[in-house]
């Protein structure tokens, strides 16, 4: 155990305890020397507080009987790997999208921080070890972010207008919100949109301006949400009715056996080493382009619709280089 597991021992010990616990049972059961039971209470009393008497009669330790309410360890309490990981989790948040949350948790950062302050390894240890290489990000207004996620989670419908990319146009839309998703480095709004009658979802950074209305959101069903969402292939939501039947040649096999496409993907090594992968899709855009990041180390089977929309996207780039 670290200093912050035995602190959190000695803790439990000595409310579990009815009378004060000797020295050296304190020894034993936090694994240490007496040197370093001592220093442990020290801190303990010193740096958080902790009102620990001891008892010369009985010739041990104990909380102090007097103190009304009882002691408890100060706020946000975790051992050593924990606080890490927290920390970790913070600097991932972070990453998400430089800035965009760092004033909602900060807070928690210092905190953490606070109860690492005697430790080794801290925050700006995580910094330099940890790294998070974005692609692609496009930036999201922190205003906007902030309302559309408070009404969210108030459940509260939102107007705003909305500039497509298909059609390169902008509408006023009254959503009622049901899902934010992070997805490939960037941030969508899952909605019931009331001037469609319909779910869609919608690039955030292509939301402003956004405005929260009084009136309550439409609630739509968590299974509804995921067979709507979940079903089609990437962002692109809506019942999957076709099936892409894909060959990988034997060096890009190695690697396409271990990828997750979609949660109903079908996948086979076959006899020559190659790797057969069938895809559930509704919409094929985003299919198409994670199919031709691969080049020629794959084909496309099937259905005929799919295999001419890649040679067609593939002749194009060809024709570039002419």
């Amino acid at each position: 155990m670290d200093k912050f597991d035995r602190i959190y021992e000695l803790d439990r010990i000595l409310k579990s305890r009815r009378y004060p616990v000797p020295l050296k049972t304190l020894v034993a059961e936090l694994e240490c020397s007496e040197p370093t039971v001592k220093r442990i209470i020290r801190h303990f009393r010193e740096r958080l507080g902790a009102p620990i008497d001891y008892d010369p009669e009985r010739q041990g330790y104990c909380y102090a009987r007097d103190e009304t309410p009882r002691y408890e360890l100060p706020g946000l309490w975790f051992n050593a790997e924990e606080l890490h990981a927290l920390l970790t989790t913070y600097h991932l948040l972070g990453g998400i999208q430089e800035g965009l949350l760092d004033e909602c948790i900060q807070p928690l950062r210092e905190r953490l921080e606070r109860l690492l302050r005697d430790e080794r390894i801290g925050a700006n240890e995580i910094e330099k070890r940890v790294r998070i290489l974005p692609l692609a990000t496009r930036q999201t207004d922190l205003k906007f972010f902030r309302r559309i996620a408070g009404a969210m989670m108030q459940r509260r419908r939102l107007r705003m207008l909305y500039h497509g990319r298909a059609r390169d146009a902008i509408t006023e839309r009254v959503v009622s919100p049901q899902r934010l998703v992070y997805y490939r480095d960037n941030w969508y709004l899952d909605a019931w949109c009331h001037l469609r009658a319909g779910l869609r979802s919608f690039a955030v950074d292509r939301i402003q301006p956004v405005e929260v209305l009084q009136e309550a959101a439409l609630e739509r069903d968590e299974d509804e949400l995921d067979r709507h969402y979940a079903a089609a292939y990437g962002i692109f939501a809506g019942p999957a009715d076709k099936l892409a039947h894909l060959v990988f040649s034997q060096t890009a096999a190695r690697w396409v056996a271990d990828e997750h496409w979609h949660p109903r993907q079908q996948g086979e090594v076959l006899w020559d080493g190659r790797y057969e992968l069938k895809i559930p899709y509704s919409e094929p855009t985003e299919l198409i382009m994670d199919i031709l990041k691969y080049g020629p180390e794959v084909e496309v089977l099937g259905p005929e619709e799919l295999r001419h929309q890649v040679r067609s996207r593939l002749e194009a780039a060809l024709a570039r280089y002419r």
